[in-house]
Protein backbone atom coordinates (compact mmCIF):
# COMPACT_ATOMS: atom_id res chain seq x y z
CA UNK A 1 0.00 0.00 0.00
CA UNK A 2 2.73 2.52 0.67
CA UNK A 3 4.43 1.15 -2.27
CA UNK A 4 1.08 2.25 -4.29
CA UNK A 5 0.74 5.88 -2.48
CA UNK A 6 4.91 6.34 -3.64
CA UNK A 7 3.82 6.01 -7.09
CA UNK A 8 0.41 8.09 -6.83
CA UNK A 9 2.59 10.40 -5.79
CA UNK A 10 5.69 10.03 -8.30
CA UNK A 11 3.30 10.17 -10.69
CA UNK A 12 1.77 13.53 -9.27
CA UNK A 13 4.96 15.27 -9.31
CA UNK A 14 6.04 14.18 -12.46
CA UNK A 15 2.68 15.05 -14.51
CA UNK A 16 2.96 18.73 -12.01
CA UNK A 17 6.43 19.19 -13.65
CA UNK A 18 5.64 18.35 -17.41
CA UNK A 19 2.63 20.62 -16.69
CA UNK A 20 4.16 23.21 -15.19
CA UNK A 21 7.27 23.74 -17.71
CA UNK A 22 4.70 23.44 -20.72
CA UNK A 23 3.01 26.70 -18.78
CA UNK A 24 4.30 29.27 -20.01
CA UNK A 25 3.50 28.65 -23.65
CA UNK A 26 0.20 26.90 -22.52
CA UNK A 27 -1.86 30.41 -22.31
CA UNK A 28 -1.42 30.65 -26.07
CA UNK A 29 -2.91 27.10 -26.64
CA UNK A 30 -6.70 25.96 -26.06
CA UNK A 31 -7.99 23.20 -23.90
CA UNK A 32 -7.99 20.39 -26.87
CA UNK A 33 -4.33 21.70 -27.74
CA UNK A 34 -3.19 21.94 -24.41
CA UNK A 35 -4.64 18.01 -24.10
CA UNK A 36 -3.14 17.04 -26.98
CA UNK A 37 0.21 17.89 -26.00
CA UNK A 38 0.39 15.94 -23.16
CA UNK A 39 0.56 12.10 -23.96
CA UNK A 40 -0.93 11.38 -20.51
CA UNK A 41 -3.89 12.36 -21.91
CA UNK A 42 -4.44 10.60 -25.06
CA UNK A 43 -7.22 8.40 -23.80
CA UNK A 44 -8.90 11.68 -23.17
CA UNK A 45 -8.45 13.47 -26.63
CA UNK A 46 -9.36 10.19 -27.99
CA UNK A 47 -12.77 10.60 -26.36
CA UNK A 48 -13.26 14.21 -26.75
CA UNK A 49 -12.81 13.14 -30.59
CA UNK A 50 -15.19 10.62 -30.55
CA UNK A 51 -17.63 12.44 -28.77
CA UNK A 52 -17.55 15.65 -30.87
CA UNK A 53 -16.50 17.86 -28.42
CA UNK A 54 -13.09 19.12 -30.03
CA UNK A 55 -14.61 22.55 -31.91
CA UNK A 56 -16.96 22.65 -28.44
CA UNK A 57 -13.23 22.88 -26.17
CA UNK A 58 -11.53 24.77 -29.11
CA UNK A 59 -14.16 27.65 -28.58
CA UNK A 60 -14.10 30.74 -26.45
CA UNK A 61 -15.22 29.55 -23.44
CA UNK A 62 -14.22 29.73 -20.93
CA UNK A 63 -14.34 26.32 -19.76
CA UNK A 64 -13.08 24.24 -16.82
CA UNK A 65 -12.17 20.86 -17.55
CA UNK A 66 -11.16 18.12 -14.92
CA UNK A 67 -8.99 15.71 -16.81
CA UNK A 68 -8.40 12.73 -16.65
CA UNK A 69 -5.18 10.68 -17.06
CA UNK A 70 -4.73 7.64 -18.89
CA UNK A 71 -4.57 5.63 -16.14
CA UNK A 72 -7.57 6.79 -14.61
CA UNK A 73 -8.88 5.52 -18.33
CA UNK A 74 -7.40 1.74 -17.43
CA UNK A 75 -8.73 1.62 -14.16
CA UNK A 76 -12.71 1.77 -15.25
CA UNK A 77 -14.11 -1.73 -15.17
CA UNK A 78 -12.96 -3.94 -18.14
CA UNK A 79 -14.73 -2.90 -21.38
CA UNK A 80 -16.24 0.44 -20.26
CA UNK A 81 -13.94 2.71 -22.35
CA UNK A 82 -14.34 0.25 -25.31
CA UNK A 83 -18.30 0.43 -25.08
CA UNK A 84 -18.23 4.00 -24.29
CA UNK A 85 -16.30 4.69 -27.93
CA UNK A 86 -18.87 3.04 -29.79
CA UNK A 87 -20.73 4.78 -31.91
CA UNK A 88 -23.86 3.74 -30.73
CA UNK A 89 -23.14 4.92 -27.11
CA UNK A 90 -22.13 8.82 -28.30
CA UNK A 91 -24.84 10.24 -25.96
CA UNK A 92 -23.15 7.87 -22.97
CA UNK A 93 -19.75 9.19 -23.91
CA UNK A 94 -21.07 12.85 -24.40
CA UNK A 95 -22.68 12.52 -21.03
CA UNK A 96 -19.35 11.51 -19.11
CA UNK A 97 -16.95 13.88 -20.83
CA UNK A 98 -19.37 17.13 -20.11
CA UNK A 99 -19.21 15.95 -16.64
CA UNK A 100 -15.92 16.80 -16.40
CA UNK A 101 -16.24 20.29 -17.78
CA UNK A 102 -17.74 23.35 -15.78
CA UNK A 103 -18.39 26.29 -17.86
CA UNK A 104 -16.25 29.09 -16.18
CA UNK A 105 -12.68 29.41 -15.28
CA UNK A 106 -12.44 27.82 -11.85
CA UNK A 107 -8.56 28.01 -10.63
CA UNK A 108 -8.08 26.36 -7.51
CA UNK A 109 -7.75 28.99 -4.93
CA UNK A 110 -11.40 29.47 -6.20
CA UNK A 111 -12.48 26.33 -4.75
CA UNK A 112 -13.29 25.41 -0.89
CA UNK A 113 -14.32 22.65 1.05
CA UNK A 114 -17.93 21.66 0.29
CA UNK A 115 -18.78 23.46 -2.81
CA UNK A 116 -20.55 22.43 -5.60
CA UNK A 117 -20.47 23.39 -9.30
CA UNK A 118 -22.51 23.17 -12.22
CA UNK A 119 -21.20 20.84 -14.95
CA UNK A 120 -22.30 21.56 -18.79
CA UNK A 121 -23.41 17.95 -18.58
CA UNK A 122 -26.23 19.38 -16.05
CA UNK A 123 -25.25 17.35 -12.62
CA UNK A 124 -23.08 18.68 -10.06
CA UNK A 125 -19.82 18.08 -9.12
CA UNK A 126 -18.41 18.30 -5.17
CA UNK A 127 -15.33 20.04 -4.05
CA UNK A 128 -13.49 17.93 -0.92
CA UNK A 129 -10.32 19.56 0.61
CA UNK A 130 -8.40 17.30 3.20
CA UNK A 131 -4.76 17.70 4.19
CA UNK A 132 -4.02 19.83 1.59
CA UNK A 133 -5.04 17.54 -1.32
CA UNK A 134 -8.26 18.48 -3.42
CA UNK A 135 -10.68 16.20 -4.80
CA UNK A 136 -13.76 16.40 -7.01
CA UNK A 137 -16.06 13.98 -6.68
CA UNK A 138 -13.79 11.70 -5.22
CA UNK A 139 -10.99 11.92 -8.10
CA UNK A 140 -8.36 13.65 -6.72
CA UNK A 141 -6.22 16.47 -8.49
CA UNK A 142 -2.52 15.06 -9.41
CA UNK A 143 -2.01 18.89 -11.28
CA UNK A 144 -4.38 22.10 -10.61
CA UNK A 145 -4.14 25.54 -12.44
CA UNK A 146 -3.48 24.38 -16.16
CA UNK A 147 -4.23 28.10 -17.87
CA UNK A 148 -5.57 27.76 -21.61
CA UNK A 149 -6.38 30.71 -23.70
CA UNK A 150 -10.26 29.47 -23.09
CA UNK A 151 -9.66 28.48 -19.66
CA UNK A 152 -7.74 26.12 -17.36
CA UNK A 153 -7.16 22.20 -16.94
CA UNK A 154 -7.02 20.70 -13.71
CA UNK A 155 -5.73 16.44 -14.09
CA UNK A 156 -7.32 14.56 -11.88
CA UNK A 157 -6.36 10.63 -11.08
CA UNK A 158 -9.89 8.89 -12.09
CA UNK A 159 -12.56 9.10 -14.35
CA UNK A 160 -15.76 10.67 -12.46
CA UNK A 161 -19.53 9.05 -13.14
CA UNK A 162 -22.45 11.38 -13.45
CA UNK A 163 -24.91 10.86 -10.15
CA UNK A 164 -27.23 9.74 -13.15
CA UNK A 165 -25.01 7.17 -14.31
CA UNK A 166 -23.80 5.25 -11.17
CA UNK A 167 -24.51 2.15 -10.35
CA UNK A 168 -26.94 1.85 -7.18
Amino acid sequence: MKIQNLMKTALGLVMAVVLCTSQVNAQDKNIVELAVGNENLSTLVAAVKAGGLVETLQSAGPFTVFAPTNEAFAALPEGTLEMLLKPENKDKLVAVLTYHVVGAKVMSTDLSNGQKAATVQGEEVTVSIYGGKVSISGAEVVAADVAASNGVVHVINKVILPPSMRQK
